[in-house]
């Protein structure tokens, strides 16, 4: 799992290595688009749950969801790699409250979806994890 982490944090700093002058926005960032299709899968998931959680756990979870691309965007935007580092961190947060309604609370202990349903949003949510470390940590140089 190390190994795999340190390929991946290597790949992320190569690509923010080539592109860094060409990026314009937080939108022509891999780790903001890959946030936002969680966004979208954690939607569609919630669209399965019961109506009576449309108001709890659903809620909570879309907003969580919806926070990870938001703080990358809104730290994409700051003047200073402290505060953009800072912004990260609060979408790691919000990346990691995402994965617990979906694991812990949702999909495995009161199945509202199963864990095959809810695999592609598990496993992207793992690589933008992976994403937002090694960007904070190539932010830290």
């Amino acid at each position: 799992m190390q190994f795999g982490l340190h390929i991946l944090a290597i790949q992320v700093v190569q690509l923010w290595s080539l592109t860094m002058d060409k990026i314009a926005s937080h939108r022509d960032l891999l780790v903001w688009q890959k946030a936002m299709d969680l966004t979208v899968l954690v939607y569609r998931l919630s669209q399965r749950f019961p109506a009576n959680e449309m108001y709890r756990l659903v809620a909570q979870m879309t907003r969580s969801a919806a926070s990870v691309p938001a703080n990358i965007a809104e730290g994409n935007a700051r003047g200073s790699k402290r505060d953009y580092s800072h912004f990260l961190s609060i979408a790691k947060g919000s990346l990691m409250e995402t994965e617990t309604y979906l694991m812990l609370m949702l999909s495995i202990r009161l199945n509202y979806v199963s864990e095959v349903e809810a695999q592609p949003a598990l496993s992207l949510l793992l690589e933008i994890s992976k994403m937002l470390t090694a960007l904070r940590s190539r932010l830290a140089e």
